[in-house]
């Protein structure tokens, strides 16, 4: 194990061979063995990653149990979330566990891709296998095997003009 300079550890589990990268913030976790941390990661109370897990540069776990040989390498927030096995997090995804009022969880099953800029609006569940295009908004389950994309058509505007700044 090894832990990088101006991290901040607390009531955590670190198992051996794991590499926690300089300036993370880890509370009430646990770490499996073999995993890669950070740089600059946040692993808030709740979570529990298995083996073999990489959680890189600004990603944020809440409450979520992220099972082996998963990866979210950066700028990702997974809240209130169980993640299988084999499980890529593109960048820019989220989980959009709260509606103002509760909390929602989502479930990403094994074998899972999730494309860049993706949102999960919870509850819903990803199934095995299932691919997410990049910037999906997933508001219904996405099944097993398949590819689920959300996303609008691409559309240029003719005779579209940029607004111009008045003078004061």
């Amino acid at each position: 194990m090894t832990i990088g300079a101006h991290c901040i550890i607390k009531n955590t589990r670190i198992a051996h061979g794991a590499h926690i990268e300089p300036f993370c913030h880890i509370e009430d976790a646990q770490i499996g063995g073999d995993s890669r941390i950070g740089p600059y990661a946040r692993l808030r109370p709740g979570t529990t990653l298995a083996e073999d897990v990489h959680i890189g540069n600004f990603v944020e776990i809440k409450n979520s149990q992220i099972a082996a040989h998963s990866k979210a390498n950066h700028l990702a927030y997974v809240g209130d979330a169980t993640v299988g096995s084999r499980v890529n997090i593109g960048a820019g995804t989220i989980t959009c566990n709260y509606d103002g009022a509760n909390k929602s969880r989502t479930v990403i099953e094994d074998d899972v891709f999730i494309g860049s800029d993706t949102q999960l609006v919870a509850p819903v569940t990803v199934g095995k296998g299932a691919t997410l295009g990049a910037g999906t908004t997933l508001t219904a389950n996405a099944p097993a095997g398949k590819l689920t994309v959300s996303r609008a058509r691409q559309v240029t505007v003719e005779g579209w003009q940029r607004p111009v700044k008045l003078k004061k």
